[in-house]
């Protein structure tokens, strides 16, 4: 589990959503994967900014897969919970923290919304698994979690990421990270100056 906050590297995912939307509208599931989820800010904060992009019906077809190794077993209840601090929130863009938090019943805590609670499902996984938690996903955020690993798991982490993605999938990453050579050629980067790339159908 690594450390974040609400809308860390906005520009990235800002970015990705802006590409998903277009291609995600009409259909009845629109399926994320926020791997390393942490305590749930970043899977929020993709939550958010495609609840400002998408429309009423597509946005109620979205589900953000939220999922960390959470060996302590408490922070995918923090993450179903959606309470967070006021000091978190308040690093927010007023506007944004106004239509998606709300006062808690706890004093000097915010709790999310249900319009964006209802959009996340958390459960434990390890990516060092190399076993996805599904397919057909539109979308794969993984920042927290590759600098991590080893360079052999990065680059195994990253085809199997590749795998679970739609064809016309996307898969955003730590600015600071690059892709390893030897699975550069499974995506397109879509912006030289954000770690955000479409995927490529490779034939078998």
């Amino acid at each position: 589990m690594a450390f974040t906050y609400f809308l860390r590297d906005q520009q990235t995912l800002e970015l990705a959503v802006k590409h998903v939307v277009p291609g995600a509208a009409g259909r009845s599931h629109v399926r994320i994967w926020d791997a390393g989820c942490a305590m749930g800010q970043e899977a929020y904060s993709l939550a958010m900014l495609f609840a400002e992009n998408m429309g009423y019906f597509g946005f109620n077809n979205l589900r953000i897969h939220a999922t960390d190794l959470d060996e302590c077993s408490t922070f995918g209840e923090i993450i179903h919970s959606g309470v967070y601090r006021e000091d978190e929130i308040k690093r927010m863009p007023a506007e944004l923290a106004g239509r998606y938090f709300q006062p808690s019943d706890k004093p000097g805590f915010f709790r999310v919304t249900e319009k964006l609670r209802s959009r996340i499902l958390f459960q434990k996984h390890d990516l060092r698994s190399l076993k996805s938690i599904g397919a057909g996903f539109s979308l794969i955020v993984c920042k927290n979690v590759l600098l991590h690993l080893q360079p052999e798991e990065r680059v195994e982490v990253i085809r199997m990421f590749h795998e679970s993605l739609a064809p016309d999938g996307y898969f955003a990453t730590e600015q600071t990270q690059k892709l390893p050579g030897s699975v550069a050629h499974l995506f397109e980067q879509i912006a030289p100056d954000a770690q955000v790339f479409k995927k490529i159908e490779i034939p078998h």
